[in-house]
């Protein structure tokens, strides 16, 4: 049972337009009742055109912290005082970290741990990202965190199919191009290649190492072939997301490779179509759900300042969120959750969390 809500409640929450299907306030309100904290988190709609004038507001109004949610992660730059270099890269916000100096003074930081989730997630379900071959699908937001994230983690060779080419093509080079600033070699192909399937392994003169990064238009034929010659496929788009749970990437009737990693960004439902395939196929399948409790769990360690046991608190979000998502009723999305919460000892290494967090200086 969570604390009653009183004068010493902290605040966090969530911003996006809509919000009402998230399930962030679930799941992070299950991991403050199990570390006993006397927090609250709750969902906010905000309007497009009033982001900046939101996040100011919650600074002013005392809250530790707020996640990010679309489309508002590019939208709240102008009002932070400071980036981190994952959210200066990508563009994109998805927590904000609220502080006062000595003077009472606000501060404003923004971080992006969608990219941290992701890996993390890819590395928890048993798969290294480095010296790997990799199709990505979609060229939006996600998409952006994903590259990245893969660039980093030493992916020695990625394929980005979009239906739009030049949305791909800029997203490759705007990525490429940040990861030369920060040292990070890399390289971009061209997206006219006769022979799609080369591009999964291509000839010495078509790569230079560690990593290679091209684009490629997104048709069925194209997506099967390249999928024959890679290690994972992402699915960063939408499709065969609730309502339209039939929806899938993947073209129906070809079977999906079985030494192939496949990921899905969509959680809701927990196994999309595209997910159901791969498994029937003999495929490694992993859903969306994985990455959104790790980048809370990441969230929620920002606000809080205590050395939390990232993969427990992960676990127990995980759970309230498949307890919430569709499952076998596409009529009701929000089923009331049954989750069991762990311990205080199991979230916090097997340290006891104290009544109160350790707190940053606060206004008087």
């Amino acid at each position: 049972m969570g604390f009653a809500i009183n004068g010493q409640t902290q605040l966090i929450g969530v911003i996006g337009w809509p919000i009402e299907h998230s399930l962030s306030p679930a799941m992070h309100n299950a991991a403050l009742d199990a570390l006993g904290l006397n927090w609250r988190y709750v969902a906010m709609p905000v309007r497009p055109d009033e982001v900046v004038t939101a996040v100011r507001g919650l600074a002013a109004l005392g809250f530790r912290g707020c996640n990010v949610t679309v489309p508002h992660k590019p939208a709240v730059i102008p009002a932070l005082d400071s980036v981190s270099p994952e959210a200066e890269a990508l563009g994109a916000v998805n927590t904000l970290v609220f502080t006062r100096d000595g003077e009472g003074a606000a501060h404003i930081a923004g971080h992006n741990t969608d990219v941290a989730g992701f890996i993390g997630d890819l590395r928890a379900n048993g798969f290294e990202p480095e010296g790997r071959r990799i199709v990505v699908v979609g060229a939006g937001g996600a998409a952006r965190g994903v590259v990245y994230g893969l660039l980093r983690a030493g992916a020695v060779h990625i394929v980005v199919l979009n239906r739009t080419v030049e949305r791909a093509r800029q997203l490759v080079e705007d990525l490429t191009q940040n990861d030369r600033k920060q040292e990070a070699r890399g390289k971009i192909e061209g997206a006219d290649n006769e022979n799609p399937a080369s591009c999964i392994a291509p000839p010495a003169s078509c790569i230079a190492p560690p990593a290679s990064c091209i684009v490629h238009p997104l048709t069925d034929e194209t997506l099967v072939e390249l999928a024959r010659g890679a290690d994972l496929l992402v699915n960063t788009t939408t499709v065969g997301m609730w309502p339209k749970v039939e929806g899938c990437v993947w073209p129906e009737g070809a079977p999906v490779p079985a030494d192939l990693t496949v990921y899905d960004l969509v959680y809701n439902p927990p196994e999309t179509r595209l997910l159901r395939l791969a498994r029937q196929s003999g495929a490694r399948a992993i859903d969306g759900l994985g990455m959104l409790a790790r980048q809370g769990a990441l969230a929620l360690d920002l606000w809080t300042e205590q050395a939390l046991n990232v993969e427990a608190v992960t676990a127990l979000m995980r759970r309230e969120a498949v307890s919430l998502s569709i499952v076998r009723d596409p009529s009701n999305p929000m089923l009331r959750s049954r989750s069991q919460y762990q311990s205080v000892a199991a979230l916090c290494d097997g340290s006891a969390v104290p009544a109160s967090p350790r707190r940053r200086p606060r206004r008087k």
